[in-house]
């Protein structure tokens, strides 16, 4: 069968498909069911006769995008936020996997060209970070306190204020993506080129390790979910200049509402890494270092596994 002849015979099946995702149309789950069935077999013969063709890619995504709506449908005995967490947003990860491989390629280089600039221009530290916190800085490694600059100020006020900044930037990151994933580039960029200038500043005065004892035991939390964030601006962005064959408007209000939901995931660990900002990383350098490194790569673990490897495992239990 030529392929424009597949496509008339089933285009006004897959447009009801839409409509259904898009909740113009609502469907018992056993509807749903018998129509995400139809797909799949429409799937398989696209597979097998046009594989590389754009009609395959679209039935595709219209498949996991009808799956979800079928498991969404069925009841659960789970409470609505721990579905979210343990199986909506890990779906939603895998589905858009390559959008984090690309924020962590975006990030690794980012922070390597200010790690590179402050390399080559001795200055690039003071516009980046500032003269007055550069010097603050310099006078607490030479008394022998590299984190000086995180015991300021109370536990709990610090942890608020540092809460609040960085769920600030994470928002910037998801909505910035908006201006077609340029606006999300351009903050993740700023933050890159901090850390990247701000490692290399402490690699200069030989306090390396010492920051490394403190600024990665809330980091891990803290700069991960900044990818994460950065990922979900760019599928937002994605959501605009590729709407694939949705209209632009129906691809940006479904971009938007899963970029949104990986934006919100986000949270739980930009408040954990606030209070062990605020709580814990001002005795980095007085603490056993066998509890600085548990900490470091207990946490590094946890996120890593939550957004790399538990979405393979989620979602080969619902293919």
């Amino acid at each position: 069968m030529r392929e424009i002849t597949f496509i008339k015979q089933n285009k006004e099946k897959w447009l009801e498909i839409e409509q259904v995702i898009d909740g113009k149309v609502k469907k018992n789950p056993d509807d749903l069911s018998s129509l995400y069935i139809n797909l799949v077999n429409d799937l398989s013969f696209a597979q097998t006769y046009y594989p590389k063709s754009k009609t395959t890619v679209y039935l595709n995504h219209l498949a996991s995008l009808i799956f979800q709506r079928i498991y969404k449908t069925k009841r659960t005995d789970q409470n609505r936020l721990v579905y979210f967490f343990k199986t909506e947003v890990p779906l939603l990860t895998f589905e858009y996997r390559r959008y984090l491989h690309y924020a962590f390629g975006f990030f690794i280089l980012f922070t390597l060209i200010g790690f590179i600039s402050a390399h080559y221009d001795k200055e690039f530290v003071n516009i980046i970070l500032g003269e007055s916190y550069v010097n603050m800085t310099i006078e607490n490694i030479e008394e022998g306190n590299a984190v000086g600059v995180y015991q300021q100020g109370t536990n709990w006020g610090g942890s608020i204020a540092i809460i609040l900044n960085n769920v600030q930037v994470g928002a910037k990151l998801f909505l910035f993506g908006i201006f077609a994933g340029i606006g999300t580039l351009l903050v993740l960029i700023y933050n890159c080129i901090m850390i990247g200038s701000f490692q290399y500043f402490f690699y200069d005065y030989g306090a390396l390790a010492d920051s490394a004892k403190g600024i990665w035991m809330h980091g891990a939390f803290e700069i991960f979910a900044m990818i994460i964030c950065a990922m979900a601006g760019l599928i937002l962005g994605a959501s605009i200049l590729f709407p694939k064959t949705y209209s632009r408007l129906t691809s940006f209000k479904i971009g938007f509402k899963d970029s949104f939901k990986i934006f919100l995931s986000t949270i739980p660990f930009t408040i954990v890494a606030g209070i062990i900002e605020g709580y814990l990383t001002r005795y980095a350098l007085v603490m056993p270092s066998v509890l600085n490194i548990i900490i470091i790569f207990g946490t590094l673990g946890i996120i890593t596994y939550y957004y790399v490897i538990y979405p393979f495992k989620v979602s080969k239990k619902h293919r």
